[in-house]
């Protein structure tokens, strides 16, 4: 028999739960796009969206995803013939790479061991050879959505000391979900999405730019140029035409939800905590070394917006937890073996009874499907999650 019926539960690292009220604000015809209150809420959006990068300098809005983001920066950024480094630790690190390098950029690409970070001594080395100053910015992801690895931002800016280069952080699988302080870590380009921890549908790519790369590289075309969305007189501008009005409207929920309801530093701790909690029911299933195991191995290294997961049978598990009890699970994208590998998505409109039932969801599978897996996971991760309420 099955239990699917009822409300689907969507599990995967993007797109992530809409909340009602984001899409009841969705719901509604378009207004006047020429003045009146779309104008008005457009720049508290904006300036919204600089609070939650941690920045006083430029954001630019795109419709698109994040990968128009990442086109977004490389045009800003670069002519074709400069040089970029970039730093890979999973699938995502090196499509954003490919991307820039279609462009015309001259890439180099420092790559960590699977499933791990890359040491910001690599990068400080890499740099300390590049007497002339070619390496025109630095790129790499604060989470990659498919390894699940974090990487350490002040550490890796630390490590740039004085070279001239641009930091770039892809922080859309990570932005509301973990901190980020743009300004404070010395950040000069971060992209990101609405469709993960801004708990939107997906539509809206997103740039934030420093004052240092403000002027750009004169390669972008008048479309992608972010200096003429970045603070214009008109709605239209910031869009580059006719705005997004119901993403607007959404938005402006969410990131009033996010920075004025729970607030930045409450919601940081609550994907802390879904996502030790997950941790330590992959712990418990592990036990004995035959079950399910974390991919990326240090606590450090671990993403709190998704987990990577090797499982044997993980293919069968998503097929019986989709079609039986109506939860869909991430695929093992970039794993070494992805029908033995999935991901558990923690990010953005979770609450703990949402996510526990989707941890002994994962539980009932692995019985039903008798897959090696040690008792005690659901247990593990409950008690996870009140010992960290009690605080």
């Amino acid at each position: 028999m099955s239990f699917a019926a009822g409300r689907p539960v969507l599990a995967i690292p993007g797109p992530s739960p809409v909340p009602d009220r984001v899409l009841r604000a969705m719901h509604r015809p378009s207004p006047d796009i020429y003045g009146g209150e779309l104008v008005e809420l457009n720049l508290r959006v904006m300036a919204d969206l600089k609070r939650l990068a941690g920045t006083t300098q430029h954001v630019a809005a795109y419709i698109g995803n994040g990968h128009a983001a990442w086109e977004a920066a490389n045009i800003n950024l670069f002519a074709p013939g400069d040089r970029a480094l970039v730093l890979v630790s999973g699938h995502f690190g090196s499509a954003w790479a490919n991307t820039a390098e279609a462009m015309g950029v001259q890439v180099e690409r420092i790559e960590s061991a699977p499933f791990t970070a890359v040491d910001p001594q690599r990068l400080r080395d890499r740099l300390a050879a590049d007497t002339a100053g070619e390496i025109r910015a630095v790129l790499v992801c604060q989470v990659d959505t498919a390894s699940s690895v974090r990487s350490d931002i002040p550490a890796l800016r630390e490590a740039m000391g004085d070279h001239p280069a641009a930091l770039a952080v892809d922080a859309i699988a990570s932005l509301g979900c973990e901190p980020m302080q743009m300004d404070d870590w010395g950040v000069d380009v971060l992209v990101s999405a609405s469709q993960k921890g801004l708990m939107v549908p997906p539509g809206l790519g997103f740039v934030w730019y420093s004052e240092k790369v403000a002027a750009g590289r004169g390669a972008a075309t008048p479309y992608w140029d972010w200096r003429p969305r970045s603070g214009p007189e008109e709605l239209w501008r910031y869009w580059g035409g006719t705005p997004p009005v119901q993403h607007i409207y959404g938005l402006a929920e969410a990131l009033a939800m996010l920075l004025d309801e729970e607030g930045l530093e409450a919601a940081w701790a609550r994907h802390e905590g879904l996502a030790a909690a997950t941790w330590a029911a992959l712990d418990a299933w592990g036990a004995g070394g035959q079950g399910p195991r974390a991919l990326v191995a240090d606590p450090a290294a671990r993403a709190r917006s998704v987990t990577a997961v090797h499982l044997p049978g993980a293919e069968r598990l998503r097929a019986w937890t989709e079609n039986a009890a109506g939860l869909t699970l991430g695929i093992g994208l970039g794993a070494p073996e992805p029908s033995d590998a999935l991901r558990i998505a923690h990010m953005g409109h979770i609450a703990a009874p949402m996510h526990l039932g989707t941890l002994a969801t994962v539980e009932a599978g692995m019985a039903a499907l008798d897959l090696p897996h040690a008792p005690g996971g659901t247990g593990a991760a409950a008690a996870e999650i009140a010992r960290r309420a009690a605080r």
